[in-house]
């Protein structure tokens, strides 16, 4: 049994996950449009990362910098919304 539902309607997607997270999160992925293919063009996980870290935003958890390829950070909004930005290519 899934527990999980996608949503999309034009551009816009929502994912539930049933049991898979604490509480509401607030996902992004650079790489992929919003029918979850590859973009030929798209910024770094880790270069946002990066400019993230410089503005003095917090990590809870960051991705390795020293890698390529898929990879993700986790940071908090000022509201305790948790934002996983999560890339997959």
């Amino acid at each position: 049994m899934r527990n999980w539902l996608i949503m999309k309607n034009g551009a816009h997607v929502i994912g539930l996950f049933q049991g898979m997270f604490d509480k509401n999160i607030l996902t992004f992925n650079p790489g992929w449009n919003s029918d979850a293919e590859p973009l030929e063009e798209f910024t770094d996980v880790r270069e946002l990362q990066r400019l993230l870290k410089d503005r003095g935003v917090n990590m809870v958890s960051e991705a390795d910098e020293s890698t390529a390829g898929p990879a993700s950070f986790v940071i908090v909004d000022p509201d305790g919304n948790t934002i996983l930005v999560d890339q997959h290519v």
